[in-house]
């Protein structure tokens, strides 16, 4: 909803109009309903407010309280409004218009610093207790809202974009090879297990799921929950499962639809946005209301090369569910023209930092563009559903019942797995004793794409190996409940997908939110027991059946196809593919970019590449040369 910034002088010196105008100036290359600033002598605070909310249009930030000495500025929508109003006994008549700000300054006034333990939403905010002479502030549990910040002897600043930061006077633009190697040696979609690294030297960002309090020049991270609950739930029957589910389900979504704008959702195939869709619409008819659906298809040329079971056009699924829904507009897209490698200096932009995501790049920032001409102030999506609402893969629980000796159950589930997916029992069983009972380590010689030089000078595997990855880049266990809680536990893993979610929002004035990682529904759904999520042969059981006659049951129940996204992110390439072989051949003549890269990998990679595109090879050769383009370009621009 906003950009803030601000500058703190701990050695008691004014704040400078040119330091402070210099970073909101910065901030004006973003859409902005309203830019104010706050400065008290040696504090500055300032916000470029973005209006989502029906209680944000003509909010006042920064906000300063004279009464209790305490100014805010805050980038925040918190969901828990009413029992907050309850809690801190806020008069009735004030509740309706009260920004979430203010909201959160109340709940430091009671709270102190375990206010964040009580704010449901997505926020980063930061606060100037004058009277204690400390600045206080946090990040929501996923990392919903950047904030970074640096600090020396003498200067304090922070923001929610870097460049502002960069710009100042005081601060040094130097790499920081220690988030660079754990970025080059996680081998999976994660960037970093240190959350509060970043590729700069000295420029650090508070962690999701983090306090800050910054008193006499030394600062304090606290994490301040946990998404695990405390106790297991335990109900009847199944359906008071359902029951119970589909209400804090619906309560986040509902949550979520705060807006006096638009609201839309990105929508696939699948159950987890569909969900996303079905629950929301439920709400907005009641307002008369309708919901705009941005769902991305292959563009005309595309030849489909995806077995049977896979369907990278996922319209004729997305029709079935928006056609049984009701209450839809929807909109589909191909954005023809883009690739992953004409979209690489955008996402530079953007996240400012080296990403991850470059085979699904293409589509995603165009799904902002096209929810901005709609008028779309939330954008809703399901892009956690994977490890909360739909959880549930049968080949692990199987293993399990296996390993325990629950034959009866065990052979009762295998066959009504079997024939719900249309496979064979015999085809399915090795399967499940392989995961039931492991014998061989993966093989990772000659596969990692960090330099091994650099890898033992920075000791990356080390400290990957305390965070449960081991040398191969990828978890040390192969049990998917063990990696379920080191994610949500340990490493935050969505913090780089949030980072591009806030950016995004940030460029196109428009909030991206998403209620199957709202963390009431994530503890709601790690508290159950398993069978909740596999039983009667159906995976993903839970959302299966608390979507019954909210879904079609040909997308409900189906276990047979699935959409595949970015199966074409190959065949977008091919007009710029001469010109990607030939950006990574250079990279084999940099030996300061060598220094970091197995420049052997490098080699193979390229040599695969110059046989020319090829679509069903959709594999590790195409991504790793990409993922190399991506860093040396964000190396040469900054450095």
């Amino acid at each position: 909803m906003s950009a803030i910034a601000g500058i703190y002088h701990l050695n008691k010196q004014p704040v400078s109009s040119e330091a402070s105008s210099g970073m909101m100036d910065n901030l004006s290359q973003f859409p902005a309903d309203d830019v104010s600033i706050w400065q008290k002598e040696n504090v500055f605070l300032g916000c470029h407010a973005q209006w989502i909310t029906p209680e944000s249009v003509g909010e006042v930030l920064p906000y300063y309280n004279p009464e209790r000495q305490l100014a805010i500025t805050a980038d925040a929508i918190i969901d828990n409004r009413a029992e907050l109003f309850e809690s801190l006994q806020v008069d009735k008549a004030k509740r309706k218009g009260m920004p979430d700000s203010q909201l959160i300054l109340l709940a430091y006034c009671k709270w102190g610093e375990d206010a964040p333990k009580y704010l449901i939403g997505d926020f980063a905010f930061m606060i100037w207790d004058e009277r204690e002479q400390k600045l206080f502030g946090a990040r929501d549990p996923s990392g919903y809202r950047t904030l970074y910040y640096y600090l020396n002897q003498s200067n304090f600043s922070f923001c929610t974009t870097i460049e502002p930061l960069l710009e100042l006077s005081f601060t040094r633009k130097k790499l920081n090879e220690a988030w660079l190697a754990e970025f080059l040696a996680i081998s999976g979609m994660i960037d970093t297990v240190d959350a509060r690294m970043t590729p700069y030297l000295g420029l650090e960002q508070i962690p999701p799921f983090h306090s800050f309090s910054l008193v006499k020049g030394e600062i304090e991270l606290k994490k301040y929950g946990s998404f695990y609950p405390k106790e297991a739930l335990k109900l009847d029957s199944n359906e008071a499962y359902v029951a119970a589910f589909q209400e804090v389900y619906q309560r986040a979504v509902n949550d979520r639809l705060r807006t006096y704008r638009n609201v839309g959702s990105q929508l696939s195939g699948g159950l987890d946005s569909g969900s996303v869709v079905g629950f929301a619409v439920k709400e907005l008819k009641k307002k008369d209301k309708m919901l705009y659906t941005f769902s991305y298809v292959p563009p005309s040329d595309f030849v489909d090369y995806t077995p049977r079971h896979q369907f990278p056009n996922e319209r004729p699924a997305v029709k079935q569910t928006v056609e049984y829904v009701g209450g839809i507009d929807d909109y589909y897209a191909d954005f023809e023209g883009r690739s992953s490698f004409t979209e690489i200096d955008t996402y530079l932009d953007v996240m400012e930092m080296p990403y991850k995501f470059l085979e699904n790049s293409f589509w995603l920032s165009g799904m902002f563009e096209k929810a901005q001409e709609k008028d779309v102030g939330i954008l809703l999506n399901g892009d956690r559903g994977n490890f909360t609402v739909s959880w549930g893969t049968p080949i692990d629980h199987y293993a399990v019942l296996l390993k325990k000796f629950k034959w009866i159950r065990f052979y009762q589930e295998l066959k009504s797995y079997s024939e719900k997916l249309g496979a064979a029992r015999s085809y399915l069983f090795p399967v499940i004793a392989k995961t039931a009972f492991p014998f061989h380590k993966r093989k990772t010689a000659g596969t990692k794409l960090i330099n091994s030089e650099f890898a033992d000078k920075i000791g990356v595997f080390q400290k990957l190996k305390e965070h449960g990855i081991d040398d191969s880049g990828w978890f040390g266990t192969p049990n998917i409940y063990q990696q379920r809680r080191i994610l949500f536990e340990d490493i935050l893993p969505w913090n780089a997908g949030n980072t591009l979610d806030c950016k995004l929002s940030l460029r196109y004035s428009l909030w991206k939110r998403d209620p199957t990682n709202d963390i009431r529904v994530v503890r709601f759904c790690l508290s159950l027991p398993e069978e909740q999520y596999t039983q009667n042969g159906l995976d993903r059981a839970l959302i299966r059946r608390s979507t019954a006659k909210i879904l079609p049951d040909s997308i409900r129940l189906n276990q047979r196809t699935r959409g595949v996204q970015a199966a074409d992110w190959i065949h977008r390439m091919i007009p710029d593919w001469d010109s990607f072989v030939n950006e990574a051949k250079k990279l084999t003549m940099d030996p300061s970019f060598l220094a970091f890269i197995n420049g052997e990998l490098l080699a193979k990679a390229i040599a695969k590449a110059e046989e020319g595109p090829q679509q069903e090879y959709r594999g590790f050769d195409y991504s790793l040369l990409m993922r190399c383009l991506i860093v040396n370009r964000f190396i040469t621009k900054n450095f």
